[in-house]
């Protein structure tokens, strides 16, 4: 791989430059990485969640709707990175890039375009050309022919695509169900980390498939159950989900 963008590198946001210079920079950025093609057919996962999927990892040049929920995404995005590949997040402004690092994520081999507006669909089909796990925040809804045609584009250039929102033709949808927090207690305590079931579905599955893991643990990382600590109070369904999914802050 050529000279490396500076980490954790971040495009511009939306208004900073002409849409001309944006395609520009995205062109030279790709020339100067000149990414040459895996012959590797999946992107690692992480063991706690070996069994989620009916493959042995993320399928290369295949999309995947998940969850707008931080730990999630960073469980998917450190395995790969930590084996050495680039990873890009788009239109996640509020990603909490410290804890990213927590997960395991190279900072180093990460991109970030903050706020891409409604051209998130361009920047992401610009840096399939050279990235190979891609996860995306869709702004704007697209049509039928432009996401066909972004999935042939991830197919040709073998590049996988992580979508926090439903996706036609995706390979699996990964949902995070059941979440219990662990650590507070009546009045006191601290929230610890928190236990969550993980609920994949997809064309090739013949059911729907679990796993229960802890995510993220106290060290940031996710981890198989095994003998779950004894939840002193949970917090109720709705608010563990505005804080998992409602501003991409933090690492919920």
């Amino acid at each position: 791989m050529g000279t490396a963008l500076s980490a954790p590198s971040a495009l511009p946001r939306e208004g900073n430059t002409s849409r001309a210079q944006e395609v520009h920079r995205l062109r030279n950025e790709i020339a100067r990485m000149q990414r040459r093609r895996s012959d590797v057919p999946f992107l690692p996962l992480d063991p706690a969640l070996e069994g989620l999927l009916p493959d042995p990892g993320l399928r290369v040049g295949s999309s995947y709707s998940i969850s707008p929920s931080p730990s999630l995404l960073g469980a998917l995005l450190a395995p790969p990175s930590q084996r050495g590949s680039w990873c890009a997040v788009i239109g996640m402004p509020t990603i909490g890039v410290e804890a990213m690092a927590g997960f395991g994520i190279e900072l180093e081999r990460l991109i970030l375009v903050p706020d891409p507006g409604p051209r998130w669909l361009t920047v992401a089909t610009a840096l399939s050309e050279v990235v190979p796990l891609i996860a995306v925040h869709p702004r704007s809804r697209v049509s039928d022919a432009d996401i066909a045609r972004l999935n042939a584009r991830l197919r040709d250039r073998g590049c996988t695509l992580l979508v926090t929102a439903p996706w036609p033709q995706s390979e699996a949808t990964i949902r995070v169900e059941e979440t219990e927090w662990h650590g507070l207690g009546s009045g006191w305590g601290l929230l610890a980390d928190r236990t969550v079931t993980l609920r994949a579905t997809g064309r090739r599955h013949e059911s729907a498939s679990r796993v229960r893991v802890r995510m993220p643990t106290s060290l940031g990382r996710v981890d198989a159950e095994a003998t779950p600590l004894r939840a002193v109070a949970s917090l109720p369904t709705p608010a563990t989900a505005v804080t998992d999914t409602g501003t991409w802050a933090v690492a919920g």
